[in-house]
């Protein structure tokens, strides 16, 4: 079985996210990168069916300019075999992604396709959705555990009601939820190796993808920050200033 694990390039969840003095973009001058959390989970999930057997190799894609490669070869530290970057600078919108994802996996032909149920940079939530509807594939998203049988994805699921299962015919794909597992960290042998894994380097034109946007960011501000709070002496003050002040009551 061959797995494609989508990766993407994103602030590290640790750094606090800064806005350009201009309000057109986040600042991403020297901060740090890192895989986007939820795409690490779904390594972490290809990786665990490769050491069960299940899978035979592990391909890991990201698109983007030529800096996701560092996520790429992290991917391959943490256990993918080979990795492919689609190179682009031009800003990537979800419908975008899917297709350039659809035209890897016409490539590729995957019998699983693992992704985050979304990114925390933009979190749309929407690629897998997306790329399971152009390629024509099963699709189970937040996922909380997957068990493979045979030509079928068993997928179990976190809904309000409690836990829904699903039974899948590959090939499939497959969002991952936070609760699915817990992403290991990549040792140094590891690290050293994933250097020498191979890693191709396509463009969107090779995949005969267009990628123009249709969607223009007008303004991007920080959230509100929020006011100090304070003390009361008694419940009637309380309620005073919930009704006056707040205008809560």
């Amino acid at each position: 079985m061959k797995i494609l694990v989508a990766v993407k390039r994103v602030i590290d969840y640790n750094v606090k996210v800064r806005v350009k003095a201009d309000n057109t973009d986040v600042d991403l001058t020297n901060v740090k990168m890192a895989i986007n959390p939820f795409c690490e989970i779904a390594v972490e999930e290809a990786v665990r069916l490769k050491e069960k057997g299940v899978a035979t190799e592990i391909v890991a894609v990201s698109l983007g300019a030529k800096e996701c490669q560092e996520q790429i070869r992290t991917a391959l530290a943490l256990g993918a075999d080979r990795g492919i970057q689609v190179q682009t600078d031009q800003p990537l919108g979800s419908l975008a992604v899917a297709k350039l994802l659809k035209a890897i996996v016409d490539e590729e032909k995957p019998d699983l396709v693992l992704l985050g149920k979304q990114s925390i940079d933009s979190d749309n939530g929407q690629t897998g959705q997306m790329l399971a509807a152009l390629a024509g594939m099963s699709q189970a998203t937040y996922a909380s555990e997957v068990n493979i049988d045979g030509d079928n994805v068993n997928v179990t699921r976190e809904v309000d009601g409690g836990l829904q299962t699903l039974s899948l015919k590959l090939p499939a794909v497959i969002t991952t939820d936070l609760r699915l597992n817990e992403p290991r960290y990549a040792s140094l042998p590891n690290i050293m190796k994933a250097k020498r894994k191979p890693l191709d380097v396509k463009s969107p034109e090779d995949l005969g993808v267009a990628v123009s946007s249709t969607l223009t960011t007008i303004k991007v501000e920080p959230p509100a920050e929020r006011q100090a709070g304070i003390k009361v002496a008694s419940v009637d003050e309380l309620v005073e200033k919930l009704k006056n002040e707040a205008k809560v009551i």
